[in-house]
């Protein structure tokens, strides 16, 4: 059950917003245009605040397209930039709904048992029935299936969206006239956002590899700024007086990355920078750099 808006590249994301009616137009007409022609920027709108959001790549990535739009003449507003957390959990939990209403002819009802556990990372969402069809008729799996792809896209910590997680259907009820497949949906739904509540869910930030080439004059005050910015140091090459820094370090601390490596290097160092892969997500007290955290607003 994976969802495109999980893929790997999208760890940035900004809200976007037109001044006006008619540069609305304007600017769903030309974020459609982008999007087409670029795989690795994603336009979607938050369901709950209906604003625009442009996820990409890298900011470096995100601003160029927003230059794209300035040029275009397109009056609009961006929001600043947020780091596109996950969210996980890390243990196993099994939970049961019931979902009945009694409405004047005929009634809702619905009942699911559902374990919910991490799935091994990287593998996506899985869902898997371990009932036959004389417990829960196989016509309302769909609602089931329903149910649960509508909570994967929001969390319980912070509303991000939800990777890695193993579902499995191992019991249910149903009533002969008043069961459906719109039933078995709300309850899965309720059922499976209840059971996340108790599943210790966790906040996972992207790390990015990072590649700074620098003169070797620099790269001792690089390697400490890269430190500061919670990087570990992976390896270094040398070549001639040139050196190639490997780093692995959390995006939400890379923010602005650019103009700190301009001073460490009087503007001689350029570096690159791409997603190696998801951790826990480490919020120290005395961070230096406060990281790009927090729902869209």
């Amino acid at each position: 059950m994976p969802s495109d808006d999980l893929a790997p590249s999208f760890v940035i994301e900004i809200a976007i917003e037109a001044k006006s009616k008619v540069d609305k137009e304007k600017l769903g007409v030309a974020l459609a245009k982008l999007a087409a022609e670029d795989p690795l920027l994603r336009v979607s709108t938050d369901p709950e605040s209906g604003q625009t959001i442009l996820k990409g790549s890298s900011e470096d990535h995100l601003d160029a397209k927003v230059g794209q739009l300035k040029r275009e003449g397109i009056g609009f507003w961006v929001g600043a930039p947020q780091v596109a957390f996950r969210e996980c959990i890390t243990r196993r939990v099994e939970h049961s709904f019931t979902h009945k209403k009694q409405m004047r002819g005929s009634g809702q009802f619905a009942s699911v048992t559902l374990a919910v556990e991490p799935n091994e990372p990287g593998r996506g969402h899985a869902f898997i029935s371990r009932i036959s069809g004389t417990v829960v008729p196989e016509k309302f799996l769909p609602g089931i299936k329903t149910g649960l792809e509508s909570v994967f896209s929001s969390g319980t910590i912070a509303g991000f969206p939800m990777v890695d997680i193993k579902v499995e259907l191992l019991d249910g009820k149903y009533h002969d006239t008043d069961s459906s497949a719109q039933a078995f949906e709300i309850a899965t739904r309720a059922c499976f956002r209840e059971a996340l509540q108790k599943a210790e869910a966790e906040l996972l930030e992207p790390i990015m590899k990072v590649n700074v080439e620098t003169p070797a004059t620099f790269a001792k005050a690089i390697m400490e700024d890269l430190g500061l910015r919670r990087g570990r140091i992976t390896g270094e090459d040398v070549r001639d007086d040139t050196v190639v820094i490997h780093a692995l370090a959390p995006l939400m601390n890379m923010f602005g990355y650019i103009n700190a490596l301009r001073e460490k290097s009087m503007g001689r160092a350029t570096f690159a920078m791409q997603l190696d892969h998801y951790a826990p997500a480490y919020r120290p007290d005395d961070d230096p750099f406060p990281p790009a955290i927090g729902k869209r607003a």
